[in-house]
């Protein structure tokens, strides 16, 4: 039995609000029968899908009709002023579409790419439904849940300005930052989360978090985290939200995972779907450059990094970023790599001077890069081609957002040319091809290749913060100064003085003379110049 044959069974109805039940929003029918009028669905009615992907469901109940404006909705006034503030004038097609129905209360399966405005399309709904209300500690109202960290801080980033405006207190817990920070926010009380499910899945388990008062849940960018392999951790966390609350889920593609999903906790949901790549037609160009070699690629590649503004180029490793970066530096070049392999204060910064034009060309990995927003960027590069259409589709979402227009540029070796074939026929884009080197003028007419400066450039990597250290009662300052630092209960060497006096845990004498080791409880063993013993506290 295929897959789209499966569409068409009666799936197993569930209680409470019918999990499971297939819909969808084209020609509302009027028999509320769920699993039932799936079933006796004509084929006619069924569109086909994409490639890869299952039928999109049936609504039972009609939606109600979309907006043109955000004042037609049924929000708090507070969200209507903050819009204005933020210079948001008027609803993205995605926003204006799903707002009527997830203000209602009612489901929502939102298919669209990466930029698409959908944050805010989930977002002042759950703002709004979760306004006036106060959570317990450790018992959130509503929650996001997301594939990366990168795109945890870029929801919280956009939500933070409406949820301040009606009240709400929002934590964000990801993976890779302080576990102790996140369990204190909770602790204190958050009507809004936004998670990462490996950290979430770690905090309920520790006590810090529960799920059974979450009233709406939003999925964002579901399809990403099937493909890092979360899909079980998600099924697992929902499975704790509350049994009849609301449910929103978004994805760029929808494959046999998201339909999973759909199935089993999604009801009557109200459908918004466009096209990925049609909605990347209108605003965004697609370019393969069909290069000679290896050695021409990389010529290319470093012209294209050497434009005028910023780029974001995609490489398949963390090796082969670090390379390409290093290589660019050596050019005279501003880029910086960025992937898993560095810390996440570390991936802060270097998104810091990406954005602020320190670095004007990012190196990246398709996982480090998600969640990535960047204003005003309009050229990607895909060095190495993706492998997946979900990835070049993903890869191109960081650019021509919300709009703007963008360009995707490509490059491909000769025997790479079938498989990129295939893959944007998988997309469903048709790109403009042509044959480059990197001394070709259309190189510079399509991507504003340049050539570089030759002078090498050197920025400052990024490095991580030390953690702050517990003072004692001598405070805390430099060897010498009288005052130290020590972990309380660890074993450390005392720093070599430059001073005269003694201090609490890193205590150190005069001159040349170093202390003893420090032992638990910060009492350092030793003399210094004055011949004071120094024994935890100031000596005498």
């Amino acid at each position: 039995m295929t897959r789209f044959e499966r569409q068409d069974r009666t799936p197993r109805s569930r209680p409470a609000r019918g999990r499971g039940q297939g819909t969808t929003a084209q020609a509302p029918s009027g028999n509320r029968g769920g699993g039932a009028a799936r079933g006796k669905a004509p084929a006619r009615r069924r569109a086909t899908p994409p490639q890869g992907e299952f039928a999109l469901p049936e609504t039972v109940t009609p939606a109600l009709p979309g907006v043109e404006a955000f004042a037609d909705l049924d929000m708090p006034a507070a969200l209507l002023k903050t819009l204005a503030a933020q210079g948001v004038t008027e609803p993205f097609p995605i926003q204006g579409a799903t707002l009527p129905n997830s203000l209602a209360g009612r489901d929502i399966l939102g298919r669209g790419r990466t930029g698409s405005g959908k944050t805010l399309a989930f977002g002042l709904a759950l703002l709004a439904r979760t306004a006036g209300r106060r959570s317990e500690p450790r018992a959130p109202l509503a929650m996001v849940l997301v594939p990366t960290r990168e795109l945890a801080q870029q929801v919280t980033d956009a939500l933070t300005p409406y949820a301040t405006a009606v009240n709400l207190r929002m934590a964000t817990v990801v993976g890779g930052m302080s576990i102790t920070k996140q369990s204190a926010t909770l602790r204190r009380g958050a009507e809004v989360l936004v998670a990462t499910p490996g950290r979430l899945k770690d905090l309920i388990e520790r006590g810090d978090c529960r799920l059974d008062e979450v009233a709406i849940t939003v999925l964002d960018e579901a399809d990403q985290m099937a493909d890092m392999g979360f899909m079980p951790q998600v099924v697992a966390l929902l499975k704790q939200v509350e049994a009849d609350g609301q449910r929103m889920l978004f994805s760029a593609t929808l494959d046999k995972n998201i339909d999973r999903l759909v199935k089993m906790f999604l009801t009557d949901p109200v459908v918004h779907s466009v096209d990925p790549s049609a909605g990347a037609v209108t605003t965004m160009e697609h370019h393969v450059l069909h290069v000679l070699d290896e050695t021409d690629k990389k010529a290319v590649a470093t012209k294209i990094a050497a434009r005028e503004g910023r780029v974001i180029m995609f490489v398949d490793t963390k090796r082969a970023a670090d390379r390409f970066a290093k290589r660019l530096l050596a050019s005279g070049v501003r880029a910086a790599a960025l992937h898993g392999g560095r810390s996440q204060p570390q991936r802060n910064r270097t998104l810091d001077q990406f954005k602020n034009g320190q670095v004007t060309a990012l190196v990246a990995t398709n996982v480090a890069a998600r969640g990535i927003h960047v204003d005003d960027l309009d050229l990607v590069v895909n060095v190495d081609p993706p492998t997946d259409h979900k990835d070049y589709l993903h890869r191109g979402g960081r650019t021509a957002r919300a709009g703007e227009s963008g360009s995707v540029v490509t490059l491909v070796l000769p025997e790479e040319k079938r498989e990129m074939t295939r893959l944007m026929q998988d997309a469903g884009i048709a790109p403009r091809t042509t044959r480059v080197t990197s001394s070709d003028e259309e190189l510079s007419r399509i991507t504003g290749a340049r050539e570089p400066s030759g002078v090498a450039i050197v920025i400052e990597v990024p490095q991580p913060t030390p953690p702050k250290q517990r003072t004692r009662s001598g405070g805390s300052g430099p060897a010498g100064s009288g005052g130290g630092t020590v972990r309380s209960g660890s074993r450390g060497r005392g720093r070599r003085g430059t001073g005269s006096g003694t201090g609490a845990g890193g205590a150190s004498g005069g001159g040349a003379g170093r202390s003893g080791a420090a032992r638990s409880g910060g009492e350092p063993r030793g003399t210094g110049r004055s011949g004071a013993a120094a024994r935890g506290r100031r000596a005498a």
